[in-house]
């Protein structure tokens, strides 16, 4: 299974990156909104992991144009931890929310 995992973060992009290929995933990394659309159309991901708040088209612009694109299942990662931030999320098409920091257990459920 190839997961996009699109997160501005150094530290955490490489160490989800490092996590989820331990697991035996493979996975494909992007800085921002702009490197991960370009990414997901060149790499047809299986499974998305995308922040919200990053450079460019931010994560809830992203996660629209996948939506028009592909079903593909999309976990959105955020310090934001509304009830109404994840609710937006949601409403937009994500499948699911995690606020950061997160577990690595919480990841891979």
């Amino acid at each position: 299974m190839k997961v996009l995992i699109a997160e501005d973060d150094d530290h955490i992009r490489e160490g989800l990156r490092e996590i989820l290929e331990e697991e035996g995933y493979r996975a494909v990394t992007a800085r921002d909104g702009l490197e991960t659309l370009a990414l997901f159309e060149r790499e047809k991901p299986d499974f998305v992991c995308l922040d919200i708040m990053m450079p460019g088209p931010d994560g809830l612009e992203v996660l629209g144009r996948v939506r028009r694109d592909m079903n593909v299942p999309v976990l959105m990662l955020s310090a934001r931890g509304r009830e109404s931030d994840k609710v937006e999320a949601l409403d937009a098409g994500a499948d699911d929310y995690l606020t950061k920091p997160f577990g690595v257990e919480e990841l891979l459920a």
